[in-house]
Protein backbone atom coordinates (compact mmCIF):
# COMPACT_ATOMS: atom_id res chain seq x y z
CA UNK A 1 0.00 0.00 0.00
CA UNK A 2 3.08 2.41 0.57
CA UNK A 3 4.45 1.81 -2.43
CA UNK A 4 1.26 2.54 -4.50
CA UNK A 5 0.70 5.80 -2.65
CA UNK A 6 4.52 6.81 -3.55
CA UNK A 7 3.66 5.99 -7.05
CA UNK A 8 0.93 7.78 -7.05
CA UNK A 9 2.38 10.85 -5.55
CA UNK A 10 4.88 10.26 -7.98
CA UNK A 11 3.01 10.71 -10.99
CA UNK A 12 1.14 13.63 -10.15
CA UNK A 13 4.53 15.42 -9.17
CA UNK A 14 5.67 14.46 -12.81
CA UNK A 15 2.32 15.58 -14.22
CA UNK A 16 3.16 18.94 -12.69
CA UNK A 17 7.18 19.23 -14.09
CA UNK A 18 5.84 18.63 -17.57
CA UNK A 19 3.11 21.18 -17.31
CA UNK A 20 5.84 23.37 -16.19
CA UNK A 21 8.61 22.39 -18.50
CA UNK A 22 6.46 22.82 -21.28
CA UNK A 23 6.51 26.43 -20.49
CA UNK A 24 10.23 26.90 -21.15
CA UNK A 25 10.38 26.49 -24.78
CA UNK A 26 9.70 28.29 -27.67
CA UNK A 27 8.62 25.27 -29.20
CA UNK A 28 8.02 20.93 -28.13
CA UNK A 29 11.59 20.11 -26.39
CA UNK A 30 11.69 16.83 -24.36
CA UNK A 31 14.84 17.44 -22.77
CA UNK A 32 14.79 19.29 -19.50
CA UNK A 33 18.47 19.46 -19.06
CA UNK A 34 18.89 17.87 -15.31
CA UNK A 35 19.05 14.00 -16.45
CA UNK A 36 15.14 14.01 -16.99
CA UNK A 37 13.05 13.84 -19.90
CA UNK A 38 9.11 14.60 -20.59
CA UNK A 39 6.97 12.52 -22.80
CA UNK A 40 6.55 12.86 -25.91
CA UNK A 41 9.74 13.19 -27.03
CA UNK A 42 8.34 14.00 -30.27
CA UNK A 43 5.17 15.98 -29.80
CA UNK A 44 4.58 15.25 -33.54
CA UNK A 45 2.75 12.86 -35.82
CA UNK A 46 5.19 10.12 -36.65
CA UNK A 47 2.74 6.97 -36.76
CA UNK A 48 3.69 3.68 -35.70
CA UNK A 49 7.19 4.25 -34.91
CA UNK A 50 9.73 1.21 -35.09
CA UNK A 51 13.33 2.15 -33.71
CA UNK A 52 16.60 0.38 -34.21
CA UNK A 53 20.41 0.60 -32.17
CA UNK A 54 23.12 0.09 -34.25
CA UNK A 55 26.48 1.24 -32.11
CA UNK A 56 25.93 4.06 -30.58
CA UNK A 57 23.12 5.20 -33.07
CA UNK A 58 19.81 5.08 -33.27
CA UNK A 59 17.51 5.36 -35.88
CA UNK A 60 13.45 5.48 -36.17
CA UNK A 61 11.23 5.09 -39.29
CA UNK A 62 7.04 6.27 -39.41
CA UNK A 63 4.61 5.86 -41.03
CA UNK A 64 3.51 8.16 -44.12
CA UNK A 65 0.57 6.58 -45.69
CA UNK A 66 -0.25 9.08 -48.69
CA UNK A 67 2.34 11.69 -48.14
CA UNK A 68 5.74 12.08 -49.91
CA UNK A 69 8.55 11.80 -49.35
CA UNK A 70 7.43 8.50 -47.82
CA UNK A 71 8.19 6.84 -44.23
CA UNK A 72 10.71 9.32 -42.43
CA UNK A 73 13.72 8.27 -41.06
CA UNK A 74 14.91 9.83 -37.87
CA UNK A 75 18.26 9.90 -36.15
CA UNK A 76 19.39 10.07 -32.21
CA UNK A 77 22.16 9.37 -30.23
CA UNK A 78 19.89 8.92 -27.05
CA UNK A 79 16.05 8.40 -27.88
CA UNK A 80 15.48 11.63 -26.48
CA UNK A 81 16.78 13.77 -29.32
CA UNK A 82 15.78 13.25 -32.92
CA UNK A 83 16.26 14.75 -36.30
CA UNK A 84 14.98 14.03 -39.61
CA UNK A 85 17.75 12.32 -41.73
CA UNK A 86 15.91 11.19 -44.77
CA UNK A 87 12.64 9.66 -46.61
CA UNK A 88 12.57 5.70 -47.65
CA UNK A 89 10.38 6.58 -50.65
CA UNK A 90 10.63 8.68 -53.11
CA UNK A 91 9.06 7.43 -56.13
CA UNK A 92 6.20 4.83 -55.91
CA UNK A 93 4.88 2.17 -58.39
CA UNK A 94 1.05 2.42 -58.23
CA UNK A 95 -0.72 5.63 -60.40
CA UNK A 96 -2.90 6.12 -58.11
CA UNK A 97 -0.87 8.20 -55.76
CA UNK A 98 -0.39 10.84 -58.17
CA UNK A 99 -3.79 12.54 -56.59
CA UNK A 100 -4.16 12.44 -52.95
CA UNK A 101 -5.35 8.84 -51.13
CA UNK A 102 -5.64 10.24 -48.60
CA UNK A 103 -5.28 7.28 -45.58
CA UNK A 104 -3.86 4.92 -47.96
CA UNK A 105 -0.62 3.86 -48.60
CA UNK A 106 2.32 3.04 -46.43
CA UNK A 107 1.47 1.84 -43.37
CA UNK A 108 3.49 0.66 -39.85
CA UNK A 109 7.00 0.03 -41.03
CA UNK A 110 9.53 -2.10 -39.36
CA UNK A 111 13.26 -1.16 -39.47
CA UNK A 112 16.14 -3.41 -39.52
CA UNK A 113 19.55 -3.26 -39.51
CA UNK A 114 20.91 -7.02 -40.71
CA UNK A 115 24.21 -8.21 -42.93
CA UNK A 116 25.38 -4.49 -43.43
CA UNK A 117 22.44 -3.28 -44.94
CA UNK A 118 19.58 -1.63 -43.08
CA UNK A 119 15.85 -2.70 -44.59
CA UNK A 120 12.29 -1.08 -43.95
CA UNK A 121 9.52 -3.56 -44.78
CA UNK A 122 5.84 -2.35 -45.06
CA UNK A 123 2.23 -2.80 -45.93
CA UNK A 124 -0.04 -1.45 -48.39
CA UNK A 125 -3.26 -2.58 -47.11
CA UNK A 126 -4.40 -2.12 -50.64
CA UNK A 127 -1.01 -3.76 -52.77
CA UNK A 128 0.88 -6.03 -50.22
CA UNK A 129 3.96 -6.13 -48.33
CA UNK A 130 6.87 -3.98 -49.78
CA UNK A 131 10.16 -3.40 -48.86
CA UNK A 132 13.51 -1.18 -49.57
CA UNK A 133 17.01 -1.06 -48.18
CA UNK A 134 19.96 0.94 -48.32
CA UNK A 135 23.56 0.99 -46.77
CA UNK A 136 23.37 4.52 -44.98
CA UNK A 137 19.86 5.11 -43.25
CA UNK A 138 19.94 8.46 -44.43
CA UNK A 139 19.62 7.20 -48.24
CA UNK A 140 19.63 6.49 -50.81
CA UNK A 141 17.19 3.76 -50.41
CA UNK A 142 16.40 1.29 -53.59
CA UNK A 143 12.78 1.44 -54.87
CA UNK A 144 10.31 -0.21 -53.07
CA UNK A 145 9.99 -3.92 -54.20
CA UNK A 146 6.77 -6.00 -53.69
CA UNK A 147 7.28 -8.85 -51.42
CA UNK A 148 4.27 -9.75 -51.42
CA UNK A 149 1.33 -9.05 -53.30
CA UNK A 150 -1.96 -9.22 -51.76
CA UNK A 151 -5.33 -7.75 -49.85
CA UNK A 152 -4.88 -6.32 -45.97
CA UNK A 153 -1.29 -7.55 -45.75
CA UNK A 154 -0.50 -4.87 -43.20
CA UNK A 155 2.74 -4.32 -40.64
CA UNK A 156 4.94 -6.46 -41.61
CA UNK A 157 8.38 -7.10 -39.37
CA UNK A 158 11.19 -9.44 -40.17
CA UNK A 159 13.22 -11.53 -38.55
CA UNK A 160 16.58 -13.84 -39.06
CA UNK A 161 17.13 -16.45 -36.59
CA UNK A 162 20.38 -17.71 -35.71
CA UNK A 163 20.49 -20.36 -38.05
CA UNK A 164 20.55 -18.23 -41.06
CA UNK A 165 16.96 -18.47 -41.66
CA UNK A 166 14.74 -15.62 -42.34
CA UNK A 167 11.04 -14.91 -41.35
CA UNK A 168 8.27 -12.33 -41.90
CA UNK A 169 5.25 -11.71 -39.52
CA UNK A 170 2.28 -9.30 -40.26
CA UNK A 171 -1.43 -8.08 -39.42
CA UNK A 172 -4.23 -8.03 -41.47
CA UNK A 173 -6.53 -5.23 -42.03
CA UNK A 174 -9.96 -6.28 -42.24
CA UNK A 175 -11.12 -3.33 -44.12
CA UNK A 176 -9.61 -5.23 -46.85
CA UNK A 177 -9.37 -8.85 -45.86
CA UNK A 178 -12.33 -9.19 -44.59
CA UNK A 179 -10.83 -10.29 -40.84
CA UNK A 180 -8.21 -9.27 -38.41
CA UNK A 181 -6.59 -9.80 -35.05
CA UNK A 182 -4.45 -12.67 -36.17
CA UNK A 183 -0.98 -13.24 -36.29
CA UNK A 184 0.72 -14.68 -39.80
CA UNK A 185 4.00 -16.26 -39.65
CA UNK A 186 5.96 -16.86 -42.92
CA UNK A 187 9.63 -18.02 -43.77
CA UNK A 188 11.47 -15.53 -46.02
CA UNK A 189 14.22 -15.75 -48.52
CA UNK A 190 17.67 -14.47 -46.39
CA UNK A 191 17.68 -11.31 -48.34
CA UNK A 192 14.11 -10.20 -47.63
CA UNK A 193 13.20 -9.79 -51.57
CA UNK A 194 10.15 -13.39 -51.53
CA UNK A 195 8.04 -15.42 -49.14
CA UNK A 196 8.59 -19.01 -48.95
CA UNK A 197 5.18 -20.17 -48.45
CA UNK A 198 1.58 -19.36 -47.75
CA UNK A 199 2.16 -18.53 -43.63
CA UNK A 200 0.80 -19.93 -40.38
CA UNK A 201 -1.23 -18.07 -38.10
CA UNK A 202 0.96 -17.80 -34.71
CA UNK A 203 -1.62 -16.16 -32.85
CA UNK A 204 -5.44 -15.39 -32.63
CA UNK A 205 -6.47 -12.47 -30.45
CA UNK A 206 -10.10 -12.86 -31.11
CA UNK A 207 -10.83 -13.83 -27.77
CA UNK A 208 -8.70 -11.93 -25.05
CA UNK A 209 -6.48 -9.89 -27.39
CA UNK A 210 -9.24 -8.19 -29.69
CA UNK A 211 -7.48 -5.94 -32.78
CA UNK A 212 -3.88 -7.57 -32.07
CA UNK A 213 -1.33 -6.06 -35.29
CA UNK A 214 1.64 -4.30 -35.45
CA UNK A 215 3.59 -7.13 -34.76
CA UNK A 216 7.89 -6.76 -34.18
CA UNK A 217 9.44 -9.48 -33.70
CA UNK A 218 12.32 -10.73 -31.64
CA UNK A 219 14.61 -13.01 -29.68
CA UNK A 220 15.87 -12.69 -25.50
CA UNK A 221 17.37 -15.33 -23.34
CA UNK A 222 16.08 -18.46 -26.02
CA UNK A 223 12.56 -17.16 -26.65
CA UNK A 224 11.13 -15.61 -29.31
CA UNK A 225 9.07 -12.16 -28.76
CA UNK A 226 6.18 -10.75 -30.53
CA UNK A 227 5.78 -7.17 -29.61
CA UNK A 228 1.84 -6.44 -30.91
CA UNK A 229 -0.57 -3.43 -29.52
CA UNK A 230 -4.04 -4.91 -29.14
CA UNK A 231 -7.60 -3.02 -28.28
CA UNK A 232 -7.51 -0.86 -30.47
CA UNK A 233 -5.85 2.89 -31.62
CA UNK A 234 -7.29 5.00 -28.58
CA UNK A 235 -8.63 2.71 -26.11
CA UNK A 236 -6.02 -0.36 -26.56
CA UNK A 237 -2.90 -1.57 -24.91
CA UNK A 238 0.62 -3.34 -25.32
CA UNK A 239 1.07 -7.03 -25.40
CA UNK A 240 3.75 -9.35 -25.77
CA UNK A 241 3.75 -13.00 -26.84
CA UNK A 242 6.94 -15.12 -26.06
CA UNK A 243 7.35 -18.64 -26.95
CA UNK A 244 9.96 -21.07 -27.38
CA UNK A 245 9.45 -21.97 -30.84
CA UNK A 246 9.21 -19.74 -33.64
CA UNK A 247 5.85 -21.16 -34.31
CA UNK A 248 4.79 -20.99 -31.06
CA UNK A 249 2.30 -22.02 -29.26
CA UNK A 250 2.92 -18.06 -28.01
CA UNK A 251 2.02 -17.44 -24.43
CA UNK A 252 -0.04 -13.46 -24.46
CA UNK A 253 0.73 -11.04 -21.44
CA UNK A 254 -0.45 -7.31 -21.29
CA UNK A 255 2.84 -5.20 -20.29
CA UNK A 256 1.75 -1.53 -20.86
CA UNK A 257 -2.10 -0.07 -20.88
CA UNK A 258 -3.23 4.00 -19.91
CA UNK A 259 -4.36 2.85 -16.20
CA UNK A 260 -4.74 5.56 -14.42
CA UNK A 261 -2.52 8.16 -16.70
CA UNK A 262 -4.19 10.47 -19.11
CA UNK A 263 -1.67 8.77 -21.98
CA UNK A 264 -4.31 6.72 -24.28
CA UNK A 265 -3.61 3.50 -26.33
CA UNK A 266 -0.33 3.39 -25.61
CA UNK A 267 1.54 0.93 -28.04
CA UNK A 268 2.41 0.12 -31.29
CA UNK A 269 6.54 0.47 -31.60
CA UNK A 270 9.74 -0.81 -30.84
CA UNK A 271 12.01 -2.34 -28.47
CA UNK A 272 15.70 -1.17 -28.01
CA UNK A 273 18.18 -2.40 -25.53
CA UNK A 274 21.47 -0.40 -24.58
CA UNK A 275 25.06 -1.26 -24.34
CA UNK A 276 24.57 -0.68 -20.81
CA UNK A 277 21.73 -3.51 -20.36
CA UNK A 278 18.91 -1.01 -20.27
CA UNK A 279 15.84 -1.53 -22.12
CA UNK A 280 13.25 1.22 -23.71
CA UNK A 281 10.21 1.22 -25.66
CA UNK A 282 9.61 3.86 -28.08
CA UNK A 283 5.48 3.98 -29.30
CA UNK A 284 3.11 6.05 -29.98
CA UNK A 285 -0.03 8.14 -28.55
CA UNK A 286 -2.83 8.76 -30.29
CA UNK A 287 -3.66 13.21 -29.68
CA UNK A 288 -7.03 13.24 -31.76
CA UNK A 289 -5.76 16.64 -33.98
CA UNK A 290 -1.78 16.33 -33.35
CA UNK A 291 -1.86 12.94 -34.81
CA UNK A 292 0.01 10.26 -33.12
CA UNK A 293 2.99 11.42 -30.91
CA UNK A 294 5.97 9.56 -29.91
CA UNK A 295 7.07 8.51 -26.48
CA UNK A 296 9.50 6.23 -24.60
CA UNK A 297 9.05 4.37 -21.97
CA UNK A 298 11.22 2.60 -19.24
CA UNK A 299 11.57 -1.45 -20.11
CA UNK A 300 11.92 -4.26 -17.02
CA UNK A 301 12.88 -7.63 -17.81
CA UNK A 302 11.01 -10.10 -14.83
CA UNK A 303 10.60 -13.72 -15.10
CA UNK A 304 11.99 -13.22 -19.00
CA UNK A 305 8.65 -11.28 -19.50
CA UNK A 306 8.83 -7.45 -20.33
CA UNK A 307 7.20 -4.77 -17.91
CA UNK A 308 6.91 -1.40 -19.49
CA UNK A 309 6.59 2.44 -17.44
CA UNK A 310 5.21 2.01 -13.85
CA UNK A 311 3.06 -0.33 -12.33
CA UNK A 312 0.95 2.57 -10.27
CA UNK A 313 -2.03 0.18 -9.40
CA UNK A 314 0.48 -3.19 -8.68
CA UNK A 315 -1.76 -5.20 -11.07
CA UNK A 316 1.40 -6.23 -12.90
CA UNK A 317 0.83 -4.34 -15.84
CA UNK A 318 2.91 -0.80 -16.38
CA UNK A 319 1.44 2.50 -17.11
CA UNK A 320 3.25 4.91 -19.06
CA UNK A 321 5.26 7.59 -17.69
CA UNK A 322 5.09 11.93 -18.24
CA UNK A 323 8.56 12.66 -16.90
CA UNK A 324 11.44 10.14 -16.12
CA UNK A 325 15.47 9.57 -15.80
CA UNK A 326 17.20 9.92 -19.26
CA UNK A 327 18.41 6.75 -20.95
CA UNK A 328 21.97 5.76 -19.97
CA UNK A 329 23.40 7.32 -22.75
CA UNK A 330 25.17 11.13 -22.90
CA UNK A 331 24.28 12.94 -25.42
CA UNK A 332 27.16 13.83 -28.32
CA UNK A 333 24.76 16.54 -29.58
CA UNK A 334 22.83 18.17 -26.87
CA UNK A 335 19.42 19.15 -27.92
CA UNK A 336 17.87 18.20 -31.54
CA UNK A 337 14.20 18.72 -32.60
CA UNK A 338 12.99 17.15 -35.87
CA UNK A 339 13.40 20.35 -38.67
CA UNK A 340 10.69 22.95 -38.97
CA UNK A 341 11.75 26.17 -40.06
CA UNK A 342 12.93 26.84 -42.92
CA UNK A 343 14.43 30.17 -45.86
CA UNK A 344 14.20 28.04 -48.34
CA UNK A 345 18.47 28.48 -48.69
CA UNK A 346 18.85 24.86 -49.59
CA UNK A 347 19.37 23.22 -53.41
CA UNK A 348 17.00 20.71 -51.92
CA UNK A 349 13.88 20.90 -50.09
CA UNK A 350 14.03 20.40 -46.31
CA UNK A 351 13.26 17.41 -44.72
CA UNK A 352 10.61 17.99 -42.96
CA UNK A 353 8.10 19.08 -45.93
CA UNK A 354 5.88 16.36 -47.48
CA UNK A 355 3.79 16.70 -50.60
CA UNK A 356 0.24 15.46 -50.21
CA UNK A 357 0.61 12.65 -53.61
CA UNK A 358 3.51 11.49 -55.71
CA UNK A 359 5.57 14.82 -56.27
CA UNK A 360 6.66 16.47 -59.73
CA UNK A 361 9.42 18.71 -59.99
CA UNK A 362 7.41 21.21 -62.04
CA UNK A 363 5.20 22.21 -59.09
CA UNK A 364 8.19 23.92 -57.73
CA UNK A 365 11.60 25.25 -57.49
CA UNK A 366 14.50 26.61 -55.21
CA UNK A 367 16.44 27.87 -58.03
CA UNK A 368 14.63 30.44 -59.68
CA UNK A 369 14.56 32.87 -56.87
CA UNK A 370 17.09 32.07 -54.45
CA UNK A 371 16.57 32.31 -50.90
CA UNK A 372 12.48 30.98 -51.80
CA UNK A 373 10.23 28.56 -52.15
CA UNK A 374 8.18 29.03 -55.52
CA UNK A 375 5.42 27.42 -55.85
CA UNK A 376 3.59 27.19 -59.50
CA UNK A 377 -0.13 27.32 -59.21
CA UNK A 378 -2.30 24.20 -59.75
CA UNK A 379 -5.70 24.14 -61.55
CA UNK A 380 -8.62 23.78 -58.82
CA UNK A 381 -11.56 22.56 -60.36
CA UNK A 382 -15.01 24.34 -59.04
CA UNK A 383 -15.82 20.96 -57.83
CA UNK A 384 -12.67 20.41 -55.89
CA UNK A 385 -11.40 21.92 -52.44
CA UNK A 386 -8.17 22.09 -51.64
CA UNK A 387 -7.67 18.90 -49.92
CA UNK A 388 -8.02 17.49 -53.56
CA UNK A 389 -4.87 19.43 -54.63
CA UNK A 390 -1.90 16.82 -54.90
CA UNK A 391 0.53 19.84 -54.56
CA UNK A 392 0.20 21.14 -51.09
CA UNK A 393 3.70 20.63 -49.51
CA UNK A 394 3.08 20.82 -45.69
CA UNK A 395 4.62 19.70 -42.26
CA UNK A 396 3.19 18.12 -39.17
CA UNK A 397 1.86 20.25 -36.32
CA UNK A 398 5.27 20.18 -33.77
CA UNK A 399 3.48 20.94 -30.34
CA UNK A 400 0.85 21.51 -28.33
CA UNK A 401 0.34 24.99 -29.27
CA UNK A 402 2.75 27.26 -31.43
CA UNK A 403 2.89 29.79 -33.81
CA UNK A 404 3.40 29.73 -37.58
CA UNK A 405 4.66 32.76 -39.95
CA UNK A 406 5.26 32.65 -43.47
CA UNK A 407 6.52 35.70 -45.37
CA UNK A 408 4.88 35.58 -49.15
CA UNK A 409 5.45 37.19 -52.59
CA UNK A 410 2.44 36.00 -54.41
CA UNK A 411 1.93 36.82 -57.96
CA UNK A 412 -1.07 34.29 -58.88
CA UNK A 413 -4.53 33.92 -58.78
CA UNK A 414 -4.74 31.95 -55.01
CA UNK A 415 -1.81 31.42 -52.45
CA UNK A 416 -1.36 31.43 -48.72
CA UNK A 417 -1.42 29.07 -45.66
CA UNK A 418 -3.32 26.27 -44.96
CA UNK A 419 -4.50 24.55 -41.73
CA UNK A 420 -5.27 21.27 -43.12
CA UNK A 421 -7.35 18.13 -42.47
CA UNK A 422 -11.04 16.66 -42.95
CA UNK A 423 -11.63 20.43 -42.11
CA UNK A 424 -9.67 22.87 -43.29
CA UNK A 425 -8.65 27.05 -43.29
CA UNK A 426 -6.81 28.84 -45.04
CA UNK A 427 -5.60 32.27 -44.90
CA UNK A 428 -4.69 33.39 -48.60
CA UNK A 429 -4.49 36.05 -50.75
CA UNK A 430 -7.15 36.01 -53.89
CA UNK A 431 -6.36 38.47 -56.97
CA UNK A 432 -9.05 39.47 -58.92
CA UNK A 433 -9.22 41.99 -62.37
CA UNK A 434 -10.64 44.77 -59.39
CA UNK A 435 -7.65 44.03 -57.08
CA UNK A 436 -6.20 41.41 -54.32
CA UNK A 437 -8.37 40.21 -51.57
CA UNK A 438 -7.04 38.81 -48.21
CA UNK A 439 -9.55 36.16 -47.25
CA UNK A 440 -9.90 33.36 -44.30
CA UNK A 441 -11.76 30.39 -46.33
CA UNK A 442 -12.75 27.23 -44.38
CA UNK A 443 -13.69 24.15 -45.60
CA UNK A 444 -15.86 21.66 -43.44
CA UNK A 445 -16.23 17.77 -44.18
CA UNK A 446 -13.22 18.45 -47.10
CA UNK A 447 -13.06 14.66 -46.90
CA UNK A 448 -16.31 14.41 -47.87
CA UNK A 449 -16.43 17.17 -50.59
CA UNK A 450 -17.62 19.68 -48.40
CA UNK A 451 -17.79 23.19 -50.12
CA UNK A 452 -15.43 26.16 -49.27
CA UNK A 453 -16.55 29.63 -48.00
CA UNK A 454 -15.26 32.72 -47.05
CA UNK A 455 -15.21 33.62 -43.82
CA UNK A 456 -13.83 37.17 -43.55
CA UNK A 457 -12.11 39.51 -46.31
CA UNK A 458 -10.76 42.81 -47.14
CA UNK A 459 -9.29 44.20 -50.00
CA UNK A 460 -5.22 44.55 -49.70
CA UNK A 461 -3.60 46.85 -51.97
CA UNK A 462 0.26 45.87 -50.99
CA UNK A 463 1.22 43.71 -54.01
CA UNK A 464 4.60 42.69 -52.83
CA UNK A 465 5.11 40.95 -49.54
CA UNK A 466 3.26 40.11 -46.96
CA UNK A 467 3.55 37.93 -43.61
CA UNK A 468 0.61 35.25 -42.74
CA UNK A 469 0.52 34.20 -38.88
CA UNK A 470 -1.63 31.76 -37.58
CA UNK A 471 -1.74 31.11 -33.43
CA UNK A 472 -2.31 27.04 -32.54
CA UNK A 473 -3.49 27.05 -29.07
CA UNK A 474 -4.00 23.94 -27.08
CA UNK A 475 -6.43 21.82 -28.22
CA UNK A 476 -5.52 22.90 -31.58
CA UNK A 477 -7.69 25.83 -32.03
CA UNK A 478 -6.35 28.47 -34.42
CA UNK A 479 -6.70 32.26 -35.16
CA UNK A 480 -5.24 34.25 -38.03
CA UNK A 481 -3.40 37.62 -38.36
CA UNK A 482 -1.54 39.34 -41.47
CA UNK A 483 1.29 41.97 -41.60
CA UNK A 484 2.46 44.40 -44.30
CA UNK A 485 5.91 45.18 -42.29
CA UNK A 486 6.62 41.81 -40.23
CA UNK A 487 6.26 43.73 -37.12
CA UNK A 488 2.66 44.80 -36.90
CA UNK A 489 -0.29 42.36 -37.01
CA UNK A 490 -3.92 42.78 -37.51
CA UNK A 491 -5.60 40.01 -36.38
CA UNK A 492 -8.03 38.50 -38.92
CA UNK A 493 -10.89 36.53 -39.76
CA UNK A 494 -12.55 33.96 -37.00
CA UNK A 495 -11.24 31.36 -34.47
CA UNK A 496 -10.74 27.74 -36.23
CA UNK A 497 -10.79 24.26 -34.94
CA UNK A 498 -8.34 22.02 -36.37
CA UNK A 499 -9.46 18.91 -37.36
CA UNK A 500 -7.31 15.42 -38.09
CA UNK A 501 -7.08 13.71 -41.47
CA UNK A 502 -7.33 10.29 -42.38
CA UNK A 503 -4.99 8.36 -40.01
CA UNK A 504 -2.58 11.60 -39.86
CA UNK A 505 -2.60 14.89 -37.20
CA UNK A 506 -3.48 18.18 -39.30
CA UNK A 507 -0.52 19.45 -41.20
CA UNK A 508 0.60 23.18 -41.95
CA UNK A 509 0.30 23.31 -45.63
CA UNK A 510 1.87 26.08 -48.17
CA UNK A 511 -0.24 25.77 -52.09
CA UNK A 512 -0.60 27.76 -55.19
CA UNK A 513 -3.84 27.42 -57.11
CA UNK A 514 -5.62 28.97 -59.74
CA UNK A 515 -9.52 28.54 -60.71
CA UNK A 516 -10.10 30.57 -63.96
CA UNK A 517 -9.02 28.50 -67.16
CA UNK A 518 -6.75 31.66 -68.17
CA UNK A 519 -5.02 32.23 -64.68
CA UNK A 520 -2.54 29.31 -64.62
CA UNK A 521 0.60 31.52 -65.24
CA UNK A 522 2.56 33.14 -62.43
CA UNK A 523 3.88 31.78 -58.81
CA UNK A 524 3.84 32.84 -55.58
CA UNK A 525 7.69 32.55 -53.63
CA UNK A 526 7.45 31.42 -50.07
CA UNK A 527 10.68 33.37 -48.35
CA UNK A 528 10.39 32.04 -45.27
CA UNK A 529 8.46 29.73 -42.67
CA UNK A 530 9.02 30.44 -38.91
CA UNK A 531 7.46 28.39 -36.37
CA UNK A 532 7.90 29.66 -32.16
Amino acid sequence: MKNRIINILFALVVLCGVMAAQQSYSVWNPDNGDGTYNNPVIYADYSDPDVIRVKNDFYMVASSFSQFPGLPVLHSDDLINWKIIGHVVHGYPFDEFNLPQHGKGLWAPSLRFHDGKYRVFVGDPDHGILMSQADNPAGPWTPVHLVQEGKGLIDPCPFWDEDGKAYLVHAWAKSRAGFNSVLTLHEMSPDGRSLLDTGKVVFDGHENQPTIEGPKMYKRNGYYYIFAPAGGVKPGWQTVLRSKSIYGPYEDKIVLEQGSTCINGPHQGGWVELESGESWFVHFQDRYTYGRVVMLNPVRWINDWPEMGIDLDDNGIGEPVYVFNKPDIVSKVGTVTPQTNDDFSSAELGLQWQWEALYKSEWYSLSENEGSLRLFPQALAKDQNLRDLPGIVGQKFPADRFTVTVKLNPNCERSGVVILGMDYSAIELFKTSEGTVLRQTICIDADKSGNERTIDSLNYNNNSEIYLRIYVSEEAYCSFAYSGDGNDYQVFGKTFKAAAGRWVGARIGLFAVHESDNSGNGYTDFDWIKIN
